[in-house]
């Protein structure tokens, strides 16, 4: 991260990227940069900042190139989400320097996100991730519907750690485990990470990605946190959730996330009374109130 802030975990945040894209509303560029400087102001050390998908899919990530050519020079340090190798193209083009690729571990959803077969898509991701790393850039990896998928049901354990090892083996640096719809429980998580650690993956190369929809991500990240995870993905004012899933409510917002570690005596390096304002400050543009509980408390 190379801003000299102790941390005892890391916070990747969403917001400007899954949170903005499940907006019925489209925030204008400038805001979306505004966004995106004061987020990092505030001490997030990861901030991704949109996805180089076609406007037809997710029009409100439409202008993602003028947004990074806006940031200016900080912007190619921010994570760009690619779909496949012409989303690579461009973030080539704009000198990005951390690119993430989005799989899935069911059938059902690989096909309608990404309209390939659960197999098929990584003969997509492996070109892309190959020119990436050639290229001298950071992988990320999300793997979603890692505990439920809204057309199969449960997902079983096995299934997910076979596709998240499979993303790792391309050459991503870290896999983010995303509970897409929300059904998670804290035994799940814990029995999936000890399925990955048994499987060779360590802690440190995961991360997770919880939805509210049940009201169990901030439970999920605890229990992730007790068994040695340090990245934790987040959206500011728990914005998002998932164009393609329609019972994907919002992100584990990150102010809740900031709120729990402080009372564990976890350092963050968040300030959490200017990640309220943003978050309040975003919630006016979008005319709605954010649904964090700590915005909510203290905004």
């Amino acid at each position: 991260m190379g801003d000299g802030v102790e941390r005892d975990v890391t916070i990747y945040e969403v917001g400007p990227r899954d949170g903005l894209q499940n907006e019925k509303s489209i925030v204008p560029l400038a805001d979306k940069a505004e966004f995106i400087r004061r987020l990092v102001a505030a001490g997030l050390p990861v901030v991704e900042a949109t996805s180089f998908v076609h406007p037809s899919w997710v029009p409100q990530l439409a202008d993602a190139a003028e947004l990074i050519e806006l940031l200016g020079q900080d912007g190619r340090r921010h994570p760009v989400l690619v779909p496949n190798e012409r989303g690579l193209d461009r973030a080539l083009e704009l000198g990005c320097e951390h690119i993430a690729i989005f799989g899935s571990a069911t059938e059902t959803f690989a096909q309608r996100n990404l309209n390939r077969s659960l197999d098929e898509q990584f003969s997509m991701f492996e070109p892309t991730v190959a020119r990436a790393r050639a290229a001298g850039l950071d992988v990320r990896a999300y793997v979603s519907m890692c505990f439920g998928d809204p057309w199969e049901g449960a997902v079983p354990v096995d299934q997910v750690v076979t596709v998240g090892k499979r993303l790792l083996d391309l050459g991503a640096s870290q896999l983010s485990l995303g509970d897409t719809i929300g059904v998670g429980t804290t035994g799940q998580v814990g029995a999936l990470l000890d399925a990955f650690n048994a499987a060779g993956l360590p802690d440190e190369v995961l991360a997770v990605h919880f939805h509210d929809t049940y009201g169990q991500a901030l439970a999920n990240a605890y229990a992730a946190w007790q068994h040695g995870i340090r990245t934790f993905d987040a959206s500011a004012g728990g914005l998002g959730g998932c164009p393609y899933a329609e019972s994907a409510t919002g992100n584990l917002a990150t102010e809740d996330l900031v709120w729990m570690f402080r009372g564990l005596g976890v350092e963050t390096g968040v300030d959490l009374d200017a990640l309220v304002r943003i978050s309040t400050w975003m919630a006016g543009i979008l005319g709605r109130p954010s649904p964090s509980r700590v915005v909510t408390a203290l905004g």
